[in-house]
């Protein structure tokens, strides 16, 4: 048994070095995504101090937005890329909607209230688009509409290390997409005026208030760009399985990741988002069937709590310090 575990799948690993590629190339493509979600809840934590609990189903509500407003323009005979690429600027906009409501509803009234308050508020607005979601578009799983958005379909086969290992293309654009998004934003939000004014609210609201910042203007800046995040999210998750209530189960795999990376940290999340999506795709494969497989959808959590216990600010976090 201990040959199994400790020694058994080293061996594979070198013996089947494609099959290692391959098994590692799947759970970087996981593990971009997962960083892109871990981005969503950053970007509102650095600005409000709020963990945004209702990130996971703002996944699931942008994604059936998107299809559900396509299949109403395929109702009236628009169909193709034009009707989809509408439905994405449709879908923007209700996300636009949603954080100008989120800002004057949930925020606005709630400033200065213990962070345990918001982070609750964050809870009733989970439940509030899970019900809208719903009644809108029904509890019924969707197709993502991926070819109608122009990405592609099929895969390549390479020749690598004596073996082959196919890469779906899907997957490649999902990455591709992913990386873009990770970097575009890491930029915006370092080198642009209103990348500053975030920091400076991050440190401290009343000292971003007295130089003339408004909250609110960034707040609506912030989650509306956690809400374009969620609707690419969606997209590459959606096409990944189909657009339903259960990939915001996905999306909150972006808890382990914050764990790992930082709660504040944009480098932090896109490293832990690559240790646990790579992590549980070779734990997964290789240790699994030692425990019955499905290991998948638990070891993130596990690999999190063992990191908590030897850095519990995460590899970017910062230490906080008490004097007393």
């Amino acid at each position: 048994m201990a040959y199994r575990i400790f020694i058994g799948p080293f061996v594979e690993m070198v013996t089947i070095p494609d099959l290692f590629v391959q098994t590692v190339w799947e759970g970087f493509v996981g593990g971009v995504l997962y960083a892109l979600i871990a981005l969503g809840f950053v970007l509102i934590f650095k600005a409000s101090g709020v963990f945004n609990f209702a990130q996971g189903i703002m996944v699931v509500f942008a994604g059936l937005t998107l299809v559900g407003v396509y299949e109403k323009f395929a109702a009236f005979g628009f169909s193709g890329m034009l009707a989809a690429y509408a439905a994405l600027v449709v879908a923007l906009a209700v996300m636009f909607a949603l954080a100008v409501a989120v800002e004057r509803v949930v925020l606005r009234p709630l400033v200065n209230q213990p962070d345990i308050i918001l982070f609750m508020a964050t809870f009733g607005l989970t439940y509030l688009l899970i019900g809208l979601g719903e009644t809108i578009f029904g509890g019924s799983p969707k197709v993502m509409i991926a070819a109608q958005l122009g990405l592609p379909s099929g895969s390549i086969d390479l020749a690598i290390l004596g073996g082959r290992v196919s890469l779906q293309m899907l997957d490649i654009a999902a990455a591709v997409i992913a990386i873009v998004m990770i970097a575009v934003l890491a930029f915006f939000f370092q080198y642009t005026r209103i990348g500053r004014a975030l920091r400076a609210v991050a440190d401290s609201h009343k000292a971003a208030l007295s130089v003339g910042i408004s909250l609110n203007q960034i707040w609506i800046i912030v989650w509306f760009t956690a809400g374009i995040v969620a609707l690419i999210t969606g997209i590459m998750w959606g096409a990944r399985s189909d657009v339903s209530f259960g990939l915001q189960t996905i999306a909150l795999k972006a808890l382990p990741v914050l764990i790992l990376g930082g709660f504040t940290s944009v480098p932090g999340a896109i490293v832990g988002g690559l240790i646990i999506g790579i992590g549980e795709k070779i734990g997964e494969f290789y240790w699994g069937p030692l425990f019955g497989n499905g290991i998948e959808s638990w070891l993130a959590y596990v690999i999190a709590l063992a990191f908590l216990m030897f850095r519990p600010q995460g590899l970017f976090g910062d230490k906080i310090i008490e004097r007393i």
